[in-house]
């Protein structure tokens, strides 16, 4: 009898991917931040059962054929040092779920929270239209879409590939009657267009983050990670023209990471409001339309 061959429950497999998971040294950060919830994740997806699987289940006992299937799927995780999203083809944000593959970021940004809250107390009012800008598989805008029922939301990206995905998760949840995709270079793609929300979690990662990011980031489309020696090549454009595509009484919300460090030592003068997270995350701030007009030509002079 092998060691494999002594794993007989669902919890033992659990168990073993923890501690191989542990003992490879790998990253988690796309969807889990632990060994254990990275574990389950796949080795339920594995077994075709969904994330909310009772705890009692998990004593069940697994066929050899099930068993196989599960250590072949935590293998390729440890090997290959792929995110579980894309070994499953699957990521959860603001409660729900998306469809990914590595033609797309994971989704994980801390704007979920955000969204929950209905951009309180940014927000004046449910948005008529929102967009947003830097879309990847449209978590952010399709989550948008869920939370204001009433609101014209687009999803727009540079990226081809990345708007396919969004195309699916939009018939996912089906929101064609509410929900388009956009081709866009930044703003390019919309001209005389006004948005009561703009949401962007652009590329921004600035060069020695980039050099040092755990492997399973070299799965992710460099495009929607790297923006310049300081990450802020997109962000620049967006702050320079947004206060021309936000209605009077409109919110500009975008993620910039560990990159606010740039933002803030590049616009001393600006008075961004850095969003505080109750359950993790940094680096997003929120400029009303006012001050995006009040500060255009500082953002213009950087």
């Amino acid at each position: 009898m092998t060691e494999l061959d002594t794993l007989s429950t669902i919890r033992d497999l659990i168990r073993w991917g923890v501690s191989r998971f542990h003992e490879a040294g790998l990253y988690f950060g796309h969807g889990t931040d632990n060994a254990w919830d990275e574990s389950r994740l796949l080795v339920l997806h594995a077994l075709f059962l969904p994330w909310e699987t009772p705890g009692d289940y998990l004593d069940c006992r697994v066929t050899e054929s099930e068993r196989e299937g599960v250590i072949d799927l935590l293998q390729q995780r440890i090997d290959r040092r792929i995110p579980a999203a894309y070994l499953t083809g699957h990521a959860r944000f603001a409660g729900l779920d998306f469809v990914v593959d590595e033609r797309v970021l994971v989704p994980r940004s801390p704007i979920a929270e955000l969204i929950a809250k209905r951009f309180e107390p940014w927000l004046e009012c449910d948005p008529e239209r929102v967009l947003d800008l830097c879309t990847g598989s449209g978590c952010i805008g399709i989550a948008c879409a869920q939370v204001f029922p009433e609101s014209e939301v687009v999803l727009a990206d540079l990226s081809m590939d990345a708007l396919a995905v969004a195309e699916q998760n939009i018939e996912l949840h089906q929101l064609h009657d509410r929900v388009e995709t956009r081709w866009s270079d930044g703003f390019d793609g919309m001209p005389g267009e006004r948005f009561d929300l703009i949401v962007s979690n652009p590329p921004y990662v600035d060069a020695e983050d980039m050099a040092d990011l755990p492997e399973e980031f070299q799965h992710e489309p460099e495009m929607g990670l790297a923006c310049g020696a300081d990450g802020l090549d997109l962000v620049r454009r967006i702050l320079q023209e947004a206060a021309d595509y936000l209605t009077d009484n409109g919110v500009l919300v975008v993620e910039v990471g560990n990159s606010m460090v740039h933002v803030i030592a590049e616009w001393p003068e600006v008075d961004f409001e850095w969003v505080e997270f109750r359950h993790g995350g940094h680096g997003v701030f929120v400029l009303s339309a006012e001050q995006c007009r009040r500060y255009q030509a500082v953002f213009g002079d950087a």
